[in-house]
């Protein structure tokens, strides 16, 4: 995966929610993996929360975010399992305008190889919504790690090439 030197690095404006009924900003490890990685990258962490699983009040932290021109992309973190209270990909139905179909399928092929057939167990997936993009990865830091690491620190990188997620940004409410 090439990064051309050559080229300016955009900085993105990211916001990361997580999904949990159980967690806190002191016990959140995946937000807090996130937000560094983030960071770390070079990007802006916009804003941070912790949301419990329900989705009414995920849309309307994703609706606030997309509506708001300084977040360019919303990452979230929990809510993708298959239990009853896992109802983030249920709340991103509701925003998502374009799903972004090869996000989930790429992240589920890069975890099989760390945890085999569990990986089936994910509903991670990503979309672009009022011209942001969203992505939902599960709850664990593991998870996490594996979404930015191998996906989305290339994507969202505007000198990874043959292609990026940055340098579409500017066409994504085009008609």
């Amino acid at each position: 995966m090439p990064i051309v030197d050559t080229l300016p690095f955009l900085p993105v404006n990211i916001a990361v929610l997580t999904v949990s009924d159980t967690r806190d900003l002191s016990t959140d490890t995946s937000g807090a993996t996130l937000a560094a990685r983030i960071t770390e990258a070079g990007h802006h962490l916009s804003h941070r929360r912790i949301v419990k699983d329900d989705a009414d009040a995920i849309e309307a932290i994703l609706r606030g975010w997309i509506a708001n021109p300084e977040v360019d992309c919303v990452i979230t973190t929990g809510g993708t399992g298959i239990t009853g209270r896992d109802v983030t990909p249920e709340a991103f139905e509701r925003v998502v305008d374009k799903k972004i179909e090869g996000f989930g399928e790429l992240f589920r092929m890069l975890s099989y190889q760390k945890i085999g057939t569990s990986t089936m167990q994910s509903r991670a997936m990503g979309g672009v919504a009022g011209g942001t993009y969203i992505f939902a990865l599960p709850g664990s830091t593991g998870a996490c790690k594996d979404g930015w690491d191998d996906i989305l620190k290339f994507q969202l990188d505007s000198r990874h090439k043959p292609c990026n997620l940055v340098e579409l940004m500017p066409r994504l409410m085009e008609k």
